[in-house]
């Protein structure tokens, strides 16, 4: 998990919040590409310059940005739907 300072929560949330209000906001079948369309330019915007040092380390944070949300998101969810449901 990104666990960033509150002093640097306060900082960058309230910018957060008003993307999630606007991509939110978009018709469902453009949200997905919206947000893929965003991470690519923060992306862009924050490893600089092109190197294969930037590449590796924009590479670090995607894996862990998908493994975190894996783990704090998707498989609490998956245990309450085996919960529900009955596993597999």
């Amino acid at each position: 998990m990104p666990y960033v300072q509150q002093d640097m929560r306060k900082d960058l949330d309230p910018t957060i919040q008003l993307l999630i209000e606007k991509l939110a906001a978009l018709p469902l079948d453009k949200q997905d590409g919206a947000l893929n369309y965003t991470i690519t330019r923060l992306l862009h915007g924050v490893y600089q310059p092109e190197s294969y040092f930037t590449y590796n380390r924009s590479m670090g944070v995607l894996s862990s940005a998908q493994a975190e949300w894996y783990r704090r998101r998707v498989a609490p969810y998956e245990d309450r739907k085996i919960s529900e449901n009955g596993d597999v």
